[in-house]
């Protein structure tokens, strides 16, 4: 692969939301990530809002490609599958593997071959060996560059990296999930040279301070699932944004800026390896926004650790009660 930007493009938002995203929209905001060096992309063979279909977000990719095909060389692309978004289960048995495989790129068909591939949850009745050693069978064969993770634990990388060189395990981290610098993930990831991904840089928008209550999100999106969005946990939750504002306007930045830059701070230091941002856009001017490299230093960043530590997130990071789809 080539050598790794600082930010990458989640392309979750795209697709997955009520109000579908028109193609020259998306691809302003996809053509403006690659002239900012944002040229890591992950998506899922899942990512459509209904009554698009679940591959909604890898037919978007086609008709990208298709229409800028001097892009895919650009791209390092991470495609997020063997899952089933009808039962909500990981589907990671060594057919089940090869099947998801095929979906996707039968989808992307000629105009962009598949760099980076793997499970989106991990099914905990498959031993991680087995799922691995499928995707190891895919890479030996040249339909994938090389095999990636998502939402995994620490002895999961470990297990994984033994069979077969992984290159990214995509896990949330922002200013309001730190779980991976203290579960022993972000340790192992980096023990096995393993690029960790960060999904949800900016808190699903949260962080950014232009979500300033719960109408602010469309009705019918999936945020007002989350813990941290519901009723009870939002304005306690705002408190925290409302610190980030604070600090980001004395240093001349944005919200965005200030959190992606925290982030980045933790980037080879530590017991961290290489951890990148991945954003979600879905206008060219908040990819602009993003991709700008602001730098902070050890003092601010010192600064916003104790703002961390000192405030107690309320709610859960994803949706309550699906604890099993998460560090599996």
């Amino acid at each position: 692969m080539a050598p790794l930007p600082s930010t990458g493009l989640g392309l979750l938002g795209y697709t997955w939301r009520p109000k579908k995203v028109p193609d020259d929209q998306a691809f302003e905001a996809m053509k403006a990530a690659i002239e900012n060096g944002a040229t890591i992309w992950s998506t899922s063979s899942v990512y459509g809002y209904p009554p698009d279909p679940p591959t909604a977000g890898l037919e978007l990719l086609k008709r990208y490609f298709t229409k800028y095909p001097e892009d895919a060389s650009k791209v390092t692309l991470f495609i997020r599958a063997c899952f089933n978004p009808a039962t909500f289960a990981a589907q990671c048995t060594p057919e089940e593997v090869r099947a998801s495989w095929e979906e996707c790129n039968n989808i992307l068909g000629a105009v962009k071959k598949i760099d980076v591939f793997g499970p989106a949850r991990m099914d905990p009745n498959v031993p991680v060996e087995v799922t691995i050693g499928a995707l190891k069978q895919l890479q030996d064969e040249g339909k994938i560059g090389a095999v990636g993770l998502s939402e995994v634990r620490a002895d999961t990388i470990r297990r994984a990296a033994a069979v077969v060189p992984i290159a990214f395990a995509e896990v949330e981290f922002s200013l309001w999930s730190t779980e991976i610098l203290d579960n022993g993930v972000a340790l192992a990831a980096k023990e096995c040279n393993v690029v960790l991904l960060s999904y949800a840089p900016l808190g699903y928008g949260f962080l950014t301070g232009e979500i300033k209550k719960l109408e602010d999100i469309p009705q019918g999106d999936g945020r007002h699932m989350f813990g941290r969005f519901q009723p009870e946990n939002f304005q306690k939750n705002l408190d925290l944004v409302d610190k980030v504002k604070s600090f980001a306007t004395k240093k001349g930045v944005t919200p965005a800026q200030l959190a992606l830059a925290w982030i980045r701070a933790h980037s080879n230091t530590g017991d961290v390896g290489n951890l990148i941002p991945i954003p979600g856009a879905t206008a060219a001017r908040r990819v602009i926004e993003n991709t700008q490299v602001v730098e902070i230093t050890a003092e601010e960043k010192e600064g916003l650790d104790a703002i961390v530590k000192s405030f107690d997130v309320a709610g859960h990071r994803q949706i309550p009660g699906a604890d099993h789809f998460l560090w599996t």
